[in-house]
């Protein structure tokens, strides 16, 4: 039943699920303190599976070693009952072997499959943070760069508006010192004073 599980938590644990339901699963699997209880009562069960692992390797290699003694001595295994006893110990002492030892083998892989895809949720979860901070920064670019060219284009106004007015004050000045001029002369030419060659810009 154990190395069942075992093979039902793997499963689940490949399994391509949805990376908000892995994350919320790993999270209560991490979190919760009734997983950390079962996880220590479990661990605690893996030591007893231990002993029965080397427990049975050494069943198994004693059954071998009596097999092989009882077929050298002599002319071998006479009685089918004896063949069929020892060939039935044999199978019994391998498939404890198999069953332990796949069921340690197991608890490894699981352990190290789950930190390793808690680490792919960390780091997921970072560059989504990431991905995120980059688009926010490149929004925060575009409107400042929009609003840098929207104040360049408001100064370039206010430019074109100040040169206009700088040519009608020029435009301006220049008609009024022709009038200026043109009264000037009419002046002259009425008093009899000589005309002035001095013309003002």
């Amino acid at each position: 039943m154990l190395l069942a599980s075992e093979m039902v938590a793997f499963c689940i644990f490949v399994a391509p699920l949805p990376f908000k339901v892995r994350r919320k699963l790993f999270r209560f699997l991490s979190e919760s303190p009734i997983v950390a209880k079962i996880a220590y009562g479990l661990k605690i069960s893996f030591i007893f599976i231990a002993v029965l692992f080397v427990d049975a390797l050494q069943r198994m290699f004693r059954i071998t070693t009596e097999v092989e003694a009882a077929k050298s001595g002599g002319q071998g295994i006479q009685d089918v009952r004896t063949e069929t006893s020892f060939a039935a110990r044999k199978f019994y002492a391998q498939r404890n072997v198999y069953l332990t030892g796949f069921c340690l083998f197991l608890s490894l892989v699981l352990a190290r499959t789950f930190y390793i895809i808690q680490d792919l949720i960390h780091v997921q979860d970072e560059y989504a943070k990431l991905k995120t901070a980059a688009a926010n920064t490149s929004r925060a670019n575009i409107a400042a760069s929009a609003q840098t060219s929207e104040q360049t284009s408001e100064q370039t106004k206010e430019i074109e508006k100040l040169k206009k007015d700088l040519a009608a004050l020029k435009a301006q000045a220049r008609s009024q010192a022709e009038e200026y001029d043109r009264l000037a002369d009419r002046y002259n030419k009425e008093t009899g004073q000589p005309v002035s060659d001095k013309r003002t810009d």
